[in-house]
């Protein structure tokens, strides 16, 4: 017998950059002097948005490699299985609320022991009234940086290219859901917060090693009631 769903906890917040934000657009074209990268938009407003697929994978790999079962694939049952003690109980946690792989062919009790996914992200779109005021302003949502490499001997740039970015300051609304299962713990939702800590300790989307993508979420609530204070005392590398 399958557990009973019992609660949607939702966690909502404004998602701020700190820094200038690249998630690409997978362009199949070159336009003459247009932009190299150009990032995701709305296919009809044209304005920016942040996939919720972008934020789940970054905070799924974050978690695995804090783990310390990360593996070249995203984990699955057979990590679960070799793992023990508290890592095997780290892993379950990620799976619980991430989900496994459709191909892992798992009998019932070994279902029960993981579930179905908990966690769903939505994508996050700009904030109405931050959007608002910058069209009402006549500035841009997006910035173009150029780029280019340094010949280490001759001291030359070479290779220019422009990567159009979010610039620092944006806000989007940030929304996702954490489900419960008769059985399941405060755990879950703690870990789905250190996730979030990591996030914020990291960067979201591409070259953060270059200080693209650092954000911060303020304004957090879980289920309406204020949690920024959860949050911000959050230590995602305490046991």
């Amino acid at each position: 017998m399958q557990p009973q769903l019992t609660a949607i906890t939702t966690i909502t917040a404004t998602l701020e950059l700190v820094t200038g934000l690249h998630i690409g657009a997978g362009d199949s074209e070159m336009h003459i002097g247009g932009v190299d990268n150009t990032v995701i938009k709305h296919p009809h407003t044209q304005s920016p948005y942040i996939p919720g697929s972008s934020l789940k994978g970054k905070m799924r790999s974050l978690l695995e490699w804090r783990s310390g079962a990360v593996t070249e694939e995203a984990l699955g049952w057979k990590d679960y299985e070799k793992a023990s003690g508290s890592v095997q109980a780290e892993v379950k946690r990620i799976l619980q609320l991430f989900g496994i792989s459709g191909d892992a062919k798992l009998g019932v009790d070994d279902l029960a022991t993981i579930g179905p996914t908990r966690i769903s992200f939505w994508d996050c779109n700009l904030n109405a009234d931050w959007e608002k005021q910058i069209r009402d302003d006549n500035f841009s949502l997006t910035e173009v940086k150029s780029e280019n490499r340094i010949n280490r001997i001759s001291g030359v740039a070479e290779h220019p290219r422009q990567t159009e970015r979010v610039p620092a300051d944006a806000q989007f609304d940030f929304r996702l859901s954490v489900k419960k299962l008769a059985g399941d713990g405060d755990d879950l939702l703690a870990t789905v917060l250190q996730g979030l800590k990591l996030l914020e300790q990291d960067s979201v989307g591409g070259s953060g090693s270059r200080g693209y993508g650092k954000v911060k979420f303020v304004n957090l609530q879980i289920d309406c009631k204020d949690a920024q204070a959860r949050l911000d005392a959050t230590q995602p590398f305490e046991r």
